[in-house]
């Protein structure tokens, strides 16, 4: 089971960073690993929000238009992470996680009393491991998967789910924000949001799969999935999921994201 952190040096280290070393929410220096299709606009929406940005991703192109914009493109993961208040990293799996963290030395390179932000989906073990080693290195680790398609990110829509210190997630709040239309944190142990995300995805792709299904049954009798998808959605059971998966559905342009 997890065990809450009870180390007042610890707990002090990070109130006092976010209480003293910044005027604005506006002044923390960030970091930004991944700029895929979900991490390029959520990196853009921080550089918007005024944030000073510096990135990395191993595709040296994909971060061309954030530079243009005033964003600071690093050599390697560990040079973005030298001297950033928050790192936040959005990347594919838990193995290109681990290896960028503990691999590429960015763990060491972060200072005491940083903050790891992991929104990517990983698995509730490996973001256990990364709280553990974060912590013996005086700094803090938030788990905080996201729902939501590129198109939601590039929107500032997605939905947040948090985990991790109280005083770390108040922290970050004003980043989380700024890449999503809400932050919902489920307490301290970061694999809890983990695990949120997951059984969050079990249900969408059930659900993905039961509309497919549906609109082919449908189909088969000669109703319009448009037909199908008005009374599904304007009248039985209203739902964004439905609304924006089924369209995509009945329009065949439906792609994992």
């Amino acid at each position: 089971m997890w065990k809450r952190d009870r180390d007042p040096a610890y707990v002090w280290e990070i109130a006092t960073r976010s209480s003293t070393n910044h005027g604005g929410e506006g002044d923390m220096k960030v970091a930004f690993l991944g700029l895929g299709s979900m991490g390029l606009p959520m990196a853009s929406n921080l550089l918007q929000g005024g944030h000073e940005l510096t990135v990395y991703n191993r595709t040296r192109s994909r971060a061309d238009a954030l530079e243009r914009r005033g964003a600071t493109v690093a050599g390697s993961a560990a040079a973005a992470a030298r001297g950033a208040d928050v790192l936040i990293t959005m990347v594919a799996d838990d193995a290109v996680l681990e290896a960028t963290l503990l691999g590429g030395g960015v763990v060491d390179a972060m200072g005491r009393g940083a903050i790891h932000v992991s929104m990517s989906t990983i698995s509730p073990a490996l973001s256990r491991r990364l709280a553990e080693r974060h912590r013996a290195a005086g700094q803090a680790y938030l788990a905080a998967p996201v729902f939501g398609r590129p198109e939601a990110a590039e929107a500032k829509k997605l939905w947040i789910v948090v985990a991790g210190p109280a005083a770390a997630i108040d922290r970050c709040r004003p980043l989380l924000d700024t890449m999503g239309q809400g932050t919902i944190a489920v307490g301290e142990d970061p694999a809890r949001a983990n695990v949120i995300k997951l059984a969050g995805n079990l249900l969408i792709a059930a659900a993905i799969e039961a509309m497919g299904e549906a609109v082919a049954l449908a189909r088969k009798y000669g109703i319009a999935p448009a037909e199908l998808l008005d009374v599904v959605n304007g009248r039985v059971f209203r739902s964004p999921l439905y609304e924006n998966y089924g369209k995509l559905i009945a329009a065949e342009r439906y792609e994992p994201a």
